[in-house]
């Protein structure tokens, strides 16, 4: 048990270092932006009519502390993030950037890891299942279906459903929720409302995630059933799922686990643009606006930063459950 506390404890601060220098990175891509806070906020302001002076510039940098050492000002952003989960202004829209997001980025959070477990809830017991079978209809039907996921984009699979739906049923089936409460506060009616939509989100993202997983599954189940530890098992007089779950399913559920962060950081990857077709209102399309309309990068900083604290997150947690089901990674932890 203190091995294990020791491996834990290891892991944290990895983690932990992991997200000071990803802050490192942010902060410093948000810095190399032409042009600071100030003079970008400035710029938008004259373009409505507002006349701009360059004491008008140097007034607002002073009033955001640009006027400091980058790593002071970096210091502070980081402390305010870790101590305080303060993000800061916006710095086109100079509002709370926590404000600005509010629940969109748990709102993506819940449409990405639903994709991610609809994904690998279908796709590892079809996966191991392909693998052990013989039939040969049953594996070229489920390789058509895993190779058309990997080749149909998820904007196309997108633009097909709503051109279906249009069609047969008169809604395009956009957006998150109903007109009614798209603007009023959280209630069970609401909640029912987000679910009849976010379906769809869910399904377009996790369709990608599902045949990519598929692939995986089937491809380590086979490379498993190959070795010599299970041809042994066989001889001993295990056969069927019996022998399935106890050697070939363990063992290949390691890397299965271990891709889970890279998984989500694809799914949240391919959100914005079909948060874009669909209108969704959530964090992948404030991302994009951010970055491509209003060149807002205190925003997108602020978002990318919180998607990588989810995926570290995983990692960590990830591996904590590959030390506790892989007896491999288990023995080289723990010594047993």
């Amino acid at each position: 048990m203190l091995a294990f506390a020791r491996f834990a404890a290891i892991r944290a601060v990895l983690a932990l270092i992991t997200l000071l220098f990803v802050s490192l990175i942010v902060f410093s891509l948000m810095e190399m932006v032409p042009g600071n806070c100030a003079e970008r906020y400035l710029a938008f302001k004259n373009t409505q009519g507002s006349g701009i002076t360059i004491a008008d510039i140097a007034a607002e940098e002073a009033r955001l502390g640009l006027d400091r050492p980058f790593v002071i000002r970096w210091a502070s952003w980081v402390g305010n993030v870790f101590f305080r989960g303060d993000f800061g202004e916006s710095c086109i829209l100079r509002v709370g950037i926590n404000q600005l997001l509010g629940d969109k980025f748990w709102i993506s959070g819940a449409i990405c890891f639903t994709a991610l477990i609809f994904a690998y809830l279908i796709a590892v017991p079809v996966g191991m299942f392909a693998a052990s079978s013989k039939n040969p209809w049953l594996n070229g039907t489920l390789r058509f279906v895993s190779y058309l996921g990997l080749a149909l984009p998820n904007f196309l699979l997108a633009l097909l459903i709503m051109l279906f739906s249009t069609v047969y049923f008169g809604d395009s089936m956009t957006g998150l929720f109903s007109a009614e409460y798209r603007d009023a506060p959280w209630s069970f009616d609401k909640f029912l409302d987000f679910l009849s939509r976010a379906w769809l989100p869910v399904f377009i993202l996790g369709w990608s995630a599902t045949a990519f997983a598929l692939q995986t599954v089937r491809a380590l189940m086979l490379d498993e059933n190959g070795k010599l530890y299970v041809t042994a098992a066989r001889a001993r007089g295990l056969y069927g799922s019996r022998l399935r779950w106890r050697y070939p399913a363990r063992h290949s559920l390691g890397p299965i686990i271990n891709s889970l962060g890279f998984d989500l950081n694809r799914i949240f990857n391919e959100l914005p643009i079909v948060a874009l077709i669909l209108t969704l209102t959530e964090a992948g399309a404030l991302l994009l606006e951010a970055l491509a309309r209003s060149n807002d990068q205190q925003l997108a900083g602020a978002i990318i930063f919180m998607l990588t604290a989810t995926i570290v997150g995983l990692n960590f947690l990830t591996d904590m459950a590959l030390a506790l089901i892989d007896p491999r990674v288990r023995k080289s932890v723990v010594g047993s």
